[in-house]
């Protein structure tokens, strides 16, 4: 049986590299796990107003999580933070209070970067974000993806192999946290 396992890419954009990044893990996956790749595309803003009455969106993407068996969170890095997207995205699913859709499912973060610090701001933000709303947070190995502008070809397929060794890695230490975790 496969875990499955949504994994967000945090960008809206077509050709993102976090979407970029967020299919080459599908390609890489053990098959203990499967991974669906989505982007906060399509969640509205989150207003606590509409708790009582919650859009049709905000209820997909709960129920994408609730039935998942695990989150691995693919972000890049704006403004030393991450998307707005995602974190809109993040606050949807953690309302209403005490029932998040994270709750109990394995967690992992991936930040990246065109440059050299790979991102390391949004990951910490996520670290500080994710514990109390989510299931346990993969610690080790953290990774920072820098310089990865020139890891894939004009199909988006990965190609720079430091990066498909570390991804591999991180991958299969994911699998293996997702298993540990599971109730």
């Amino acid at each position: 049986m496969a875990y499955n396992i949504v994994t967000i890419a945090g960008s809206l954009r077509k050709d993102s590299f976090s979407l970029k990044i967020a299919n080459a893990l599908a390609k890489l996956a053990p098959a203990s796990l499967k991974l669906e790749v989505i982007t906060p595309a399509g969640i509205s803003f989150f207003s606590q107003d509409l708790e009582a009455a919650p859009p049709a969106d905000w209820l997909a993407f709960r129920e994408k999580l609730k039935t998942s068996n695990g989150v691995l969170f693919v972000t890049p890095e704006y403004n030393r933070s991450i998307p707005g997207v995602l974190k809109n995205a993040i606050d949807v699913a953690s309302r209403p209070y005490g029932k998040s859709s994270f709750l109990g499912k394995p967690v992992g973060i991936i930040s990246n970067s065109p440059g050299l610090l790979g991102g390391v701001s949004a990951a910490k933000h996520l670290q500080n974000i994710l514990p109390g709303i989510s299931g346990p947070v993969l610690q080790q190995p953290e990774i920072y993806l820098s310089s990865v502008g020139d890891a894939f070809d004009a199909d988006g397929n990965l190609t720079k192999d430091s990066l498909k060794t570390v991804l591999q890695q991180y991958i299969d230490a994911f699998a293996a946290h997702v298993a540990k975790n599971q109730g």
